[in-house]
């Protein structure tokens, strides 16, 4: 069972190695990020959601939804370690 385990994590650590490999490199200019949703956010943040910080429009306008359902998730793992190790009685 262990080597099913093994093989099992290993093809897929070997498969997420490889889906990288096309990736641009960090902070590339030349990568679709930065050609075609940076400058679109940079132009018309400010047009659109009248909030002159762009990260703050890009967080709660463009992303709102994204924002609350990672809010969400962390809020809830801290609920279940609270409820993991509370203490009953004495």
């Amino acid at each position: 069972m262990k080597l099913i385990a093994l093989i099992a994590v290993s093809l897929t650590g070997a498969i997420l190695i490889y889906g990288t490999a096309d990736m641009p490199d960090w902070g590339d200019p030349g990568s679709p990020a930065s050609l075609h949703v940076s400058p679109r956010y940079i132009e018309k943040s400010v047009e659109e959601t009248q909030v002159p910080n762009i990260v703050t429009s890009v967080l709660a306008d463009y992303r709102g939804y994204d924002t609350l359902g990672e809010t969400t998730v962390i809020f809830t793992a801290g609920i279940a370690c609270i409820l993991l190790i509370r203490r009953f009685g004495r």
